[in-house]
């Protein structure tokens, strides 16, 4: 049936049933070649784009604040266990173009994944820091937190815990930036945590998140451990 419906898209006889079997007519024989080629070309990109399935680098678009104080700990994790593995680095202060970028996954402080595939990254909770023994009841803002009146104001959380750890006042942090200096007793908690209806998101478009080597980053970066 799909020879048939074949040679009646082309108009053409391309083969005959004989005692011996199927034979190729002159008018097939004469496209033989050509086709023979064409398919070895769709072979070889076939195999090209596999082996890009393949490879070691991984572009990764994230905040400063974020990859400084979490981030290039889990990459460094999983380059241990995989020394083969590269990493590409690019700051997402700014809209992110998968396209431009070549990019296979971002993430950033989101109400949700959006239109991509994705997952959540650390716990969903804002925390409220002050450094050990400080006093002060004056706050740090930022973007992702509208302090009233502050006492400072700084363009991500990073410079806002680092505002904090200096002394110059409290500020409410995504919890996953401060888990280790709360571990270290170098910043103190205020209060219980905080819901603010954002939380660190990975995502990609689905021809990215189908790769190999992002589905084993994101098993990894969305481990609590």
């Amino acid at each position: 049936q799909q020879i048939r419906a074949l040679e009646d898209t082309l108009g053409t006889v391309l083969f005959r049933r004989t005692a011996r079997g199927l034979e190729l007519t002159p008018e097939a024989e004469a496209g033989l070649e050509a086709l023979r080629h064409g398919f070895l070309c769709f072979e070889d990109a076939v195999r090209a784009m596999q082996a890009g399935q393949s490879s070691k680098v991984l572009t990764i678009a994230a905040p400063r604040d974020l990859t400084a104080r979490w981030l290039s700990a889990k990459l460094a994790a999983l380059a241990e266990a995989d020394p083969e593995l590269r990493f590409h680095l690019i700051a997402a202060d700014e809209p992110i173009d998968f396209t431009e970028a070549n990019l296979d996954v971002a993430i950033r402080l989101m109400v949700d994944k959006g239109e991509h595939e994705g997952v959540p990254i650390g716990p969903p909770f804002f925390q409220r820091v002050a450094r050990p023994g400080s006093e002060t009841d004056r706050w740090i803002a930022w973007p992702g937190h509208a302090a009233p009146e502050p006492l400072l104001r700084v363009a991500d959380a990073g410079l806002a815990i680092d505002a904090v750890a200096a002394g110059l006042g409290r500020a409410l942090v995504p919890a996953l930036l401060v888990e280790r200096e709360l571990a270290a007793g170098n910043l103190g908690s205020i209060g219980e945590p905080v819901d603010q209806g954002l939380r660190y998101w990975l995502f990609a478009p689905t021809p990215q998140w189908r790769q190999a080597k992002v589905k084993r980053l994101v098993e990894h970066l969305a481990d609590p451990r």
